[in-house]
């Protein structure tokens, strides 16, 4: 399953669009396994929250699921008092 649209924030943020796209994916860890190249074990403590991913396993997620990452515009700084 391709081309998710997952938009993500400072109160959300990587971890949390690919856990949502893991769920919406309605996948099994085992064919995600098979689809993405990461670990059904690995898959299933970090949406569990018991381990973080490796970048490189991320990686392998967001390309799976087609996710992009985009860069928001930086905030002016505030004119001192």
């Amino acid at each position: 399953m391709r081309g998710f649209t997952i938009r993500t924030s400072r109160s959300a943020p990587l971890t949390t669009a690919l856990k949502q796209a893991i769920a919406e994916s309605e996948l099994s860890y085992k064919a995600l396994e098979r689809a993405s190249g990461v670990k059904r074990q690995s898959l299933m403590k970090f949406v569990a929250g018991e381990q973080s991913l490796r970048l490189d396993m991320a990686d392998k997620l967001v390309v799976y699921f087609g996710l992009q990452l985009t860069q928001k515009q930086a905030r002016r700084p505030r004119k001192p008092r």
